[in-house]
């Protein structure tokens, strides 16, 4: 049964930090590209910052973030873990969202259920 289950949302002040966590269980995890999105109220979901996994022929690793949080954000993983974690720092208040974890491989797309970030001003 495949799972991912996130951690580390809450409620935090403009320019603080965060790290979200994403515990994967039921699938090969070290060869999943795995990605962070967010949902705020009344938008549709983004694509905060994806790593990818490993290959056939090279290591995964590699990250790429939207611009609105590159230089902030950091996405990493510990594949021995089957965890994917996200550092947030210099939150924003429009970084406030529901953040979801997906891991996409072959024809497979997995979702979890989502952690809120607030981020007052």
């Amino acid at each position: 049964q495949v799972q991912l289950v996130e951690s580390g949302g809450g409620l935090v002040q403009a320019g603080g930090s965060l790290r979200l966590s994403c515990a994967a269980s039921g699938f090969t995890f070290s060869a999943y590209a795995m990605k962070w999105y967010r949902q705020a109220p009344g938008k549709e979901r983004e694509l905060v910052a994806s790593i990818t996994g490993d290959g056939v022929i090279s290591d995964g690793g590699s990250t790429q973030y939207a611009g609105s949080v590159k230089g902030r954000f950091a996405i990493s993983r510990d594949n021995p873990k089957n965890t994917v974690y996200l550092q947030m720092n210099s939150l924003k208040p429009e970084d406030t969202a529901v953040y979801f974890c997906n891991a996409r491989a072959f024809a497979n797309n997995y979702w979890g259920r989502g952690t809120q970030v607030t981020v007052s001003s």
